[in-house]
């Protein structure tokens, strides 16, 4: 098929409307690995009977976001998903943020992910999210961070979530290619900002000033303490899917990176609330409205990411719960994968395939009968680049045309 590009270019030939629907569930993360003691992986420890009768009708596999080997972030993660290529179609984080919230950024803004975090007497870091902090006291911290000067650079500081925010740096002459200042790891001091090309020295000078300055603020706020950058970025331009794909799509997404994500590429974003069941119940409510639905569970990434092994099994078993919710509309596709894994063995994304689960009325079913990664490595899609599974999910649903004569 050549590039990725002219892959997208194959799907725009190909693709027609029509009204059968799809549904992609995203369990962020759910990729595991198994816990010394049992030999199950978090996915393989949770009692999933609704998921495991869905992969008795369906077809299995695993897929690569990015690559053998790469250990991908969640925006390339969720790009390769949507069928871009995640090598070209780089979206940093604090854009993610940024659209995610619907904040108005304009020409010639960069924007950053930061995280409070807590530092130490000495400048180490010993928690790069600062305990998780309520939303409530994000807010307020951010308003004493927000409109600080730096160099002529405003610096528009707004909360996203817990301990997240984003920090839009608004002034001429500044371009994204820069490294971050998060150290990825407790232990350490947070990094000094370098650029990464010629014209990009005043927005690293800007951005290490501004995190002096926050320092400061912040100096008496512990455990928030500090603050960590990254993900530097200007808003790209992607091609929609409704563009590539003649889809109408919609996106059920609680968190705001993941929903300023949809919005890049062209999805409605529905309103809804913080549970998995009121993301559920949004899709039941807009269904007649959407041909396409992204639907995101993000409670399994922070679980993985924060070792904890058990609550990522609730986490997938509460998903399996509602999953009726969303098989009794009888969507003629449903695909359920992550985006990434995330071990709770290794409190971090990782490397590892991801388990896909594909059901169709017409999907040649293979004879796995659960939904786990021991039965998605024998399963009849193979291990494939997640790029294809928009094409899988198009071609399940009738809607791509045949390819030559």
């Amino acid at each position: 098929m050549g590039t990725r590009v002219d892959s997208l270019e194959l799907m725009k030939q190909l693709s027609r409307s029509s009204p059968s629907k799809i549904v992609l569930l995203v369990v962020d993360g759910i990729g595991g690995l198994p816990r010394p003691e049992t030999g199950r992986t978090e996915l393989e420890t949770a009692r999933t009977p609704n998921l495991d009768a869905l992969a008795s009708r369906g077809v299995s596999g695993l897929a690569d976001p990015v690559g053998p080997g790469i250990t991908p972030g969640s925006a390339p993660g969720h790009t390769a998903l949507f069928g871009y290529d995640p090598l070209t179609a780089d979206i940093g984080r604090g854009i993610l943020e940024a659209v995610g919230i619907d904040f108005d950024l304009q020409p010639q803004d960069v924007a950053a992910r930061g995280n409070f975090c807590t530092v130490d007497s000495s400048g180490l870091v010993t928690d790069r999210r600062a305990g998780r902090i309520s939303t409530e006291e994000c807010t307020e911290l951010c308003q004493q961070l927000d409109g600080l000067t730096v160099d002529g650079v405003t610096v528009i500081v707004r909360p996203v979530r817990e301990h997240r925010f984003i920090a839009v740096f608004r002034g001429g002459g500044l371009v994204p290619q820069v490294t971050e200042s998060d150290p990825q790891q407790v232990g350490l001091a947070p990094v000094t900002i370098t650029a990464l090309s010629p014209a990009a020295g005043k927005m690293a000078a800007v951005a290490n000033r501004f995190a002096v300055r926050a320092g400061e603020v912040l100096a008496g706020h512990y455990p928030a303490n500090m603050v960590l950058l990254r993900g530097f970025s200007e808003k790209p331009h992607f091609e929609t899917m409704t563009e590539i794909y003649k889809l109408k799509p919609a996106a059920i997404a609680s968190y705001p990176m993941y929903r300023g994500l949809s919005r890049l590429v062209g999805m409605d974003v529905l309103d809804t609330g913080p549970t998995i069941e009121d993301e559920f119940s949004t899709l039941k409510q807009s269904y007649a409205a959407y041909d396409f639905f992204f639907l995101h569970v993000k409670a399994t990434d922070s679980a993985g990411e924060d070792g904890d092994f058990d609550r990522k099994v609730k986490v997938i078993e509460q998903v399996d719960e509602v999953l009726p919710e969303l098989t009794g509309l009888e969507p003629e596709v449903i695909v359920v994968t992550g985006d990434h894994s995330t071990p709770a063995l290794l409190k971090a994304h990782s490397w590892h395939p991801v388990p896909v689960l594909l059901y169709s009325p017409w999907c040649r079913p293979d004879r796995a009968t659960e939904f786990s990664e021991s039965a998605c490595v024998v399963g009849g899609l193979g291990r494939f680049p997640a790029t294809q599974i928009m094409p899988l999910a198009m071609a399940h649903a009738l809607k791509l045309a045949k390819f030559g004569a």
